[in-house]
């Protein structure tokens, strides 16, 4: 299949940055395109014609995935502290901990003010440097040559980040032996354009009249009803948080109205994975395993999906509590393991709007704002008293069955013992 650089079509293209790490001639660059997303662009006077760009793209030759459906477990981290500074359960902190225990470095994307980019690490005192959900694409840089040179002196690697980021380390690194080498991806709902969260930023710091610092997708507030917000920190330390509910930003990105072409035609949005592990929230957790539900503090859906993935879970478990799931169960409340973002007929008028609107114009114009019918789900009839209820019908059960008296039994729905991993 012929790649983007070839056919010039962006739905072609992932942008992860192999064909430009693995110029010897430095002939190719990444170049932002209007709707904010970056694309290889090649310097002719610089190019020799060797090949090496086509051989490494992850479009043109792409690379084996798992047959078969994994192995699933849901679970989170046993330490309160990282599962309240992780977006979902902290399960990546524990592998990234087990794979340091080893003597190997990480692979992570580190936010710096709203931007992204790939970085490696070599102790758990940084995890915290790569840890909770950026939602937006990172610049991969040089990271791709940092694994090779590290897998050429036997050092073991963990590289983290979406499929398609996977794919090209995957594709750049050819025939290289990629024993000590552990992928982990993040199942992927598309990558949204910058050009938003850029527009934001610039209307915070026109209102508030102070530049803003960093952006996080989704903090974790104990004061907020329904926990998660976004939260903006800018440069003075006020921090402006919204619901994640009434958050302009969620509404648009998850109606598909602004994500990378290649998102609408993923080949990795499937049940074949193509990463070692894949990691992601436990959707679906208070309705099949609200066991795992943990008070509201994240669980995490973790797919083994070599048999690598799975021993390195299996090391890393003294760390975690959990059990195994069923797969069916688990695909039913991911999209992306079902396949790829629909595409949004709306979304080149979108794009348009996002260029030139003022922010505020663009969100009263595309943002609809949570149904009622959503807000009694979320916040009368949420995940929290749904477990509530289920937890005490199971404590009901386990008292008829013991034929214990109820004033004998204190219960706590984090008290729910897990079953052992694996």
């Amino acid at each position: 299949m012929a790649g983007y650089l070839i056919t010039g079509q962006k739905e072609q293209c992932y942008g992860c940055e192999a064909c430009v790490q693995i110029c010897p001639h430095k002939a190719i660059f990444m170049k932002t395109d209007s709707e904010g997303f970056r694309y290889p662009s090649v310097c002719m006077e610089a190019c020799v014609h060797c090949g090496l760009c086509h051989s490494a793209c992850p479009v043109e030759n792409p690379p084996s995935c798992s047959h078969g459906n994994p192995i699933v477990f849901g679970g989170r981290h046993k330490e309160k502290g990282i599962r309240e500074s992780s977006t979902s359960g902290g399960v990546f902190t524990a592998l990234a901990q087990e794979w340091f225990d080893g003597g190997g470095v990480v692979f992570g994307a580190q936010a710096k003010g709203l931007q992204v980019f790939h970085t490696c690490i070599a102790q758990s005192g940084d995890l915290k440097k790569i840890r909770r959900s950026k939602y937006i694409q990172s610049h991969i840089g040089d990271s791709f040559r940092q694994v090779r040179d590290f897998l050429s002196v036997g050092r073991k690697v963990l590289f983290s980040g979406t499929p398609c980021q996977i794919a090209g380390l995957k594709t750049y690194l050819g025939n290289a032996s990629l024993e000590n080498l552990l992928t982990v991806e993040v199942i992927c709902e598309g990558v949204p354009s910058p050009l938003f969260i850029q527009k934001y930023s610039n209307w915070i710091e026109k209102r508030y009249r102070i530049p803003v610092c960093s952006v996080d997708y989704r903090y974790k507030d104990k004061r907020k009803w329904d926990f998660e917000v976004m939260r903006v920190r800018l440069q003075d330390g006020r921090c402006i948080k919204t619901d994640r509910w009434f958050n302009p930003y969620w509404h648009i990105w998850l109606s598909h109205l602004m994500s990378r072409p290649s998102c609408y035609e993923c080949p990795f949005a499937c049940r074949e994975r193509i990463a070692d592990l894949s990691l992601g929230d436990l959707w679906g957790v208070h309705i099949y395993c609200p066991e795992l539900y943990g008070g509201n503090q994240g669980a995490s859906l973790i797919l083994c999906n070599t048999q690598k993935g799975r021993d390195v879970l299996r090391s890393a478990g003294n760390h975690l509590c959990g059990h195994r799931l069923d797969f069916e169960a688990a695909v039913r409340y991911q999209s992306p393991l079902r396949g790829p973002i629909i595409r949004n007929p709306q979304r080149e008028t979108f794009l348009e709007d996002l260029r030139h609107l003022d922010y505020r114009d663009l969100c009263k114009k595309w943002y609809l704002g949570p149904s009622l019918v959503l807000l009694w789900q979320k916040y009368v009839w949420g995940n929290r008293q749904k477990v509530f209820c289920w937890a005490i019908r199971q404590k009901l059960i386990a008292l008829r069955r013991e034929k214990i008296t109820e004033r004998s039994v204190s219960f706590l729905p984090d008290q729910v013992r897990p079953k052992n991993y694996l």
